[in-house]
């Protein structure tokens, strides 16, 4: 292993805290809560006052007579799911080593050196294919010295520069390519890897045990029939659930997908607060064309208002991210729904004035 660039020494220290004021472990449990209520007021506000009632689920008048639950009722099962919440994530926050940085171009390093060892195998593929990897880096040595180093199994004679503690032989560096490539490896590929399994995890985890909690009676009665007492949801419902159901669906589902993706205690930061607004956006009740997150995927408010319908109970399972579950198993509504909705909301709107009438 002596031909690979030899890995640069670091010295570690603490990572400062994003807010000079709030530690990170404190900023962790209070991010999610706030984004929580933040965009829940938001959508609260808009839904009081009908600011834009052309993009609405659901009328005034169905909120008012379809749901089963009052809304400090709500309020308070989300308050005692956001404590057991917090409680999980100072459990998280205590077992998780000190963030620490100064090792960062050691890293990526590290990936370069990953890199140079995988072109070793180069010369052997290639001449599975019939081609001779050591003429072609010949030929090409003059014109592309980078690629003609890559054929040839990671060898940059010409990168050897300076010499080794001692005096002695030359010390090999690294390519200008490897090194690029090993930066966005580590500051961009392998986070975003990271956050695509810790949604795939989530995703998973939810559709699973969300089905099972329509499937079996026992678990629909005790727990999950409560969520769905809402059949007009709106955005601070969003975490409205049986404690129990809350902590195995919603926390421990996330907390596992953190730990299994490898996330920093930073990523999971992101991971969590983003988790909790994609939550709330499916619950929020409105259809705005300006929301991003009604875009990202199909799994928004309108794909998730469905499985809170009588009618649609036993569909869309899939949450908060992909709806791709729901496609491969045959769970996803299909059919037209401006006919049920129309029906709904003329329900809703002859017992209000029928409770007018009778005052």
């Amino acid at each position: 292993m002596s031909d690979l660039p030899p890995l640069p020494s670091y010295t570690l220290s603490p990572v400062q805290p994003l807010i000079s004021f709030i530690p990170d472990f404190y900023l962790s449990l209070m991010l999610p809560i706030a984004a929580y209520w933040i965009v829940s007021m938001f959508f609260h506000i808009i839904d009081v006052y009908d600011v834009w009632p052309q993009y609405r689920l659901h009328t005034p008048a169905e909120i008012l007579k379809r749901n089963h639950v009052s809304r400090y009722e709500v309020a308070r099962d989300v308050v005692i799911q956001q404590i057991i919440q917090t409680v999980v994530g100072i459990i998280l926050g205590i077992t998780e080593p000190e963030e620490v940085t100064g090792r960062e171009e050691y890293d990526i390093a590290v990936w370069a050196t990953r890199l140079r060892i995988a072109q070793r195998v180069l010369p052997q593929l290639l001449g599975l294919l019939g081609l001779n990897a050591a003429a072609i880096s010949k030929n090409i040595a003059g014109s592309h010295p980078m690629l003609a180093g890559a054929l040839a199994g990671g060898k940059y004679p010409s990168l050897a520069l300076g010499m080794d503690a001692l005096g002695g032989s030359p010390v090999p560096t690294f390519a200008s390519w490897e090194v690029f490539a090993a930066k966005a490896l580590y500051w961009y590929i392998v986070p975003a890897l990271q956050f695509w399994l810790s949604i795939l995890i989530v995703d998973t985890w939810q559709y699973f045990l969300h089905r099972a909690m329509h499937i079996n009676k026992w678990l629909y009665t005790t727990f999950h029939s409560r969520h769905h007492r809402l059949y007009v949801p709106y955005a601070y419902g969003a975490l409205y659930n049986h404690p129990f159901e809350g902590f195995l669906l919603d926390t421990l589902g996330a907390s596992i997908a953190y730990k299994v993706a490898g996330l920093t205690p930073r990523q999971g930061m992101i991971f969590f607060t983003a988790s909790t607004i994609k939550t709330v956006d499916d619950h929020c009740g409105y259809a705005l064309p300006w929301d991003p997150l009604q875009h990202i995927t199909s799994n928004n408010a309108g794909y998730h208002d469905i499985h809170h319908q009588s009618w649609g109970i036993k569909t869309n399972f899939s949450q908060p991210f992909f709806t791709f579950w729901d496609r491969l198993l045959g769970t996803m509504w299909s059919g037209d729904t401006k006919l049920r909705y129309a029906r709904d909301r003329k329900a809703a709107q002859f017992k209000v004035d029928a409770d007018k009438v009778e005052l």
